[in-house]
């Protein structure tokens, strides 16, 4: 094992490894970013509407106070 650091040199290869561990661990965490369950950020998105699917409104029959229009 000692005679494998005789053919490299032990700082540039210890500097290459944490150099792509750190953009390794960069990437896994930005493939988790853009996922909706994993999303620690912005939290889970809702469903997206698909085909054939609608969206249902919801509009009460009288609202509880009056809306003012003028300001007296």
């Amino acid at each position: 094992m000692w005679r494998m650091w005789l053919l490299f040199d032990p700082r540039r290869t210890l500097t290459a490894l944490f150099i792509f561990l750190f953009v390794l661990a960069l990437l896994i965490h930005f493939i988790l970013l853009s996922t909706s369950r994993f999303n620690w950020l912005d939290g889970p998105r809702k469903a997206e509407l698909g085909v054939g699917q609608t969206e249902q409104i919801v509009s009460p029959a009288s609202p509880a106070m009056p809306v003012r229009t003028s300001v007296a």
